[in-house]
């Protein structure tokens, strides 16, 4: 069963909603431990003072800012205390926008929002209201000693909450000066089509479930394999490609258009059912044949 991480309200106007906040995500990695091949020993890393081999012990150990090279703007635990946001136990909503308005590029991690005891009613009547007005609450809160930027969704009864990353954490497109051509190339209308096209023969209902993380699923495999005592071979490595060249666009579309419709082709081919044959094909035996006509004369 899940458990809370956060406790706190949601207020906005005059209006406080005690709530839980959960955890949205569950994490699928797979630890992998540092050892001596020899005989399996763990390795430890060591708190070490650079240019020497003494262990610095952890209490011994400040903060410092880099101004330039070899040279640190120390800055002490205490001074780092001193600048933490008061804390709060309050979600304090800004604005309600749409979520359209919103790039997804400013989300960064989900989390689940459910009522504190007693605060249900309160927090089915902020849901549906959401929900009828079709906006998002933007928020600020205090979770894990750092002020946070948050959005507030609704959905299917359910309030979530994703924090948000600032503007100034976001680098925008105009400083792409050395990515981004300097002039926008001319596309054919032609080349457009094509392109939409191929979008529209790939297009299909969002299903979670259809991706799968397949190099975790690889891993797994192996380590099972190897933790059942079977040899694993491993595949040499094959050359290097070359950086790939700019393909002719129109034939790389219709190449990939012609592929896509191919491969559903071959889909509907597998799944379509024989066709059976209707029973009044069936031929009778003669003897069959011969018993029904004489006792369709006895019946005359």
């Amino acid at each position: 069963m899940a458990r809370a991480i956060w406790s706190g309200s949601i207020s906005f106007g005059l209006l406080n909603v005690p709530v839980k906040l959960y955890s949205a995500v569950a994490r699928r990695g797979i630890a992998l431990r540092e050892i001596r091949e020899s005989d399996s020993a763990r390795i430890k890393h060591r708190r070490v003072a650079e240019g020497t081999d003494e262990e610095v012990p952890y209490e011994k150990i400040i903060k410092a800012f880099e101004i330039s090279k070899d040279r640190y703007v120390p800055i002490t635990k205490d001074e780092l205390a001193s600048l933490d946001p008061e804390k709060s136990r309050a979600i304090e909503v800004q604005d309600f926008v749409e979520i359209a308005e919103i790039d997804p590029i400013y989300f960064d991690s989900p989390y689940y929002l459910g009522p504190a005891e007693g605060a249900e009613r309160a927090y089915s009547l902020l849901a549906e209201a959401m929900e009828e007005s079709g906006k998002v609450a933007i928020a600020r809160f205090v979770f894990r000693s750092k002020e946070r930027l948050a959005a507030i969704r609704p959905g299917d009864g359910v309030l979530t909450l994703t924090t948000m990353r600032f503007a100034d954490e976001v680098v925008p497109p105009s400083e792409l000066d050395d990515v981004l051509p300097s002039e926008k190339p001319k596309v054919a209308k032609r080349e457009v089509q094509m392109a939409e096209q191929l979008i529209d023969s790939l297009t299909r209902s969002f299903d979670p479930a259809a991706y799968r993380d397949e190099y975790r699923e690889q891993l797994l495999a192996m380590i099972e394999r190897k933790a059942a005592g079977e040899e694993v071979v491993v595949a040499p490595e094959g050359e290097e490609r070359e950086a790939t060249k700019a393909p002719d666009l129109m034939a790389a579309l219709e190449q990939s258009i012609a592929a896509v419709q191919s491969k559903r082709e071959g889909r509907a081919t597998k799944k379509k059912p024989a066709k059976k044959r209707p029973a009044t094909a069936k031929k009778a035996t003669p003897k069959k044949r011969s018993g029904a006509r004489a006792k369709s004369k006895s019946s005359k």
